[in-house]
């Protein structure tokens, strides 16, 4: 076994979390937060996508501005998602999945009617387009820039509900929703903007996905199962998704190093169900019930 391949394989498998995580981290604040499984959080990644492309094509914007700006663009959306639809669903669980789901039909087929179904490419800076040599391992710089991305966006995250007075405020209202608000915290407030951040976050990675690959208005769909995964197995918090994303992108780049990657993505759903077998709740459970 050549250990240089190994080691290659180990360095794309962080290049793999990274990815799986910034796609989950959207997903795991509305989760964790509401509760509300977002079936169209495929489809706000796709719509940071088409952010970037639009800007950086009609308006000559730099790659590195359309990302913050794909940011503000998704977490509009996502606001006026959330009170134009989600904010009525809280206690109809299922009744969410369903309209997030229409949401998801509505937005990929109104991204068609406008752009059409040809792909479209997003340009990154040529810094960005070169192979860094590691010595044993090749690893592409763009993929270098999503880890980082990636690794600040969860400490800026973990600085936000931990250390401020809205994180406070977040968490006490997934625990006790009814206490929190005994106390003056606005729970509508804070569903509102813990939505609207989600929504950004994922227009982020469609910002940054739009590199890696071609930007379709069905792209979402290649990413939301991911997410999906990392969020349940996880436990629907932020730390117990990046361990997920950690642990199944450095297992799936292993196993399609011994391998190929259509077995390494079979063995890691079958791990996944055996895992949710026996431990139903994911890695790091919520404490607290939510209410």
């Amino acid at each position: 076994m050549d250990l240089g391949s190994l080691l290659n394989a180990l360095i794309l498998g962080v290049s793999i979390a990274s990815i799986w995580l910034i796609a989950a981290l959207g997903l795991t604040i509305i989760y964790g937060t509401a509760g509300v499984i977002n079936m169209a959080h495929g489809e706000l990644i796709m719509l940071g996508a088409y952010s970037s492309y639009m800007l950086q094509s009609y308006l000559g914007l730099p790659f590195l501005l359309c990302i913050p700006a794909s940011f503000v663009i998704v977490a509009a959306v996502g606001l006026v998602l959330e009170r134009g639809l989600i904010r009525y669903l809280y206690k109809r669980p299922l009744d969410t999945l369903l309209a997030t789901y229409g949401v998801s039909l509505v937005l990929m087929q109104g991204v068609r009617l406008l752009f059409g179904s040809d792909p479209k490419y997003i340009a990154a800076p040529e810094i960005f387009s070169s192979n860094i040599s590691l010595g044993f391992a090749n690893i592409s710089a763009f993929r270098i820039v999503i880890f980082a991305v990636t690794m600040l966006l969860v400490f800026g995250l973990w600085l936000l509900f931990y250390k401020t007075r809205f994180g406070v405020q977040v968490r006490a209202v997934m625990q006790n929703k009814e206490m929190a608000a005994s106390f003056g915290i606005n729970s509508g407030r804070i569903y509102m903007l813990t939505f609207a951040l989600g929504a950004g976050l994922a227009g982020v990675a469609g910002s940054l996905f739009g590199v890696l690959a071609i930007v379709l208005p069905t792209m979402g769909a290649s990413y939301v199962v991911q997410a999906f995964l990392m969020v349940v197995v996880g436990g629907g918090s932020l730390a117990g998704s990046v361990v997920a994303s950690g642990v199944t992108g450095e297992l799936q780049s292993v196993f399609a190093f011994f391998t190929n990657d259509t077995m390494a993505r079979f063995i890691i759903f079958v791990l996944i169900v055996v895992f949710l077998r026996f431990r139903p709740q994911g890695l790091f459970a919520q404490a607290g019930a939510r209410r």
